[in-house]
């Protein structure tokens, strides 16, 4: 299948991001992991994948439950961190929506916040779903939409500058997006012809530094690094300035900062 253009836009994005998504957002996106895990019913002896695994870390976990424990990433950056973290796991370069398995391989996906980076969400689905043993288990985790304020920190100050979402960034087109709350989550899962579909929403604190969570936006990562980074040095400067000031409202103990944030949990069975 063709990429759309927000799939190969995705792929520039994540190019090369490996280490600096590790030392900035990637403590954050793996707090939803033990609860994915247990919504998939990954236990000891199962055969799992871990879809978008990114720096391994719902890979690692599930190794450590016992599971077989095959994991897939776009970014070969990604792919070499993944087989790091869990040795014990068959880490793969592939991407969705088209995977190299054969049907019901698996017992158990999960997908941790990997269909908010595709461009075809119900086809990945779909692949996923196919790959998926009648019965299986089924789980993946969404950013919920509207932000909770500390996910909304580093848009802040990028808007308080004045920029916008340059033209070469496309954002998902309409007819492939979904709601992203509790219940346009489970609609998208339930379209995709997963059974006993569940959503709920997981709020936490997620504790990190000024400095940890500008190097992230500072060196290109996500769609917000990607905004950052294609302005010129004076406006990066504004934004970062906005950026240390709006920080004051999330102050911690210590110089910590305390972001609030919002991940949408659904899961079903294939």
């Amino acid at each position: 299948m063709v990429q759309t253009a927000f799939d190969e836009s995705e792929r520039r994005a994540w190019a090369g991001q490996a280490d600096a998504y590790a030392a900035s957002f990637a403590e954050l996106c793996a707090c939803p992991v033990p609860g994915l895990l247990d919504a998939a019913e990954v236990r000891e002896g199962a055969r799992v994948l871990d879809v978008g695994t990114g720096t391994g870390s719902a890979a690692a976990a599930a190794c450590e439950r016992g599971a077989k424990v095959t994991a897939v990433d776009a970014e070969p950056g990604m792919v070499a961190r993944a087989a790091r973290a869990a040795p014990g796991a068959d880490v793969r370069l592939a991407a969705l929506p088209r995977l190299p398995f054969a049907d019901d391989e698996f017992d158990a996906v999960v997908g941790n916040f990997v269909l908010n980076h595709v461009g075809r969400p119900r086809e990945a689905l779909k692949e996923l779903r196919r790959v998926t043993r009648p019965g299986g288990r089924m789980a993946f985790t969404v950013w919920a939409v509207p932000a909770a304020a500390g996910q909304a920190l580093l848009g802040r100050a990028v808007q308080a500058a004045g920029v916008t979402r340059p033209a070469h960034l496309p954002a998902l087109v309409p007819e492939e997006d979904f709601p992203r709350t509790e219940q346009g989550f489970a609609a998208l899962l339930g379209d995709a012809g997963l059974r006993d579909v569940v959503c709920d929403t997981l709020v936490w604190d997620h504790r990190t530094t000024p400095e940890e969570w500008w190097s992230g936006p500072a060196a290109g990562v996500a769609t917000i690094g990607q905004i950052v980074t294609s302005q010129n040095p004076v406006v990066i400067a504004e934004i970062k300035d906005h950026f240390e000031s709006l920080c004051a409202e999330f102050a911690g103990p210590g110089g910590v900062l305390v972001l609030p944030h919002a991940a949408l949990t659904a899961h079903g069975r294939a």
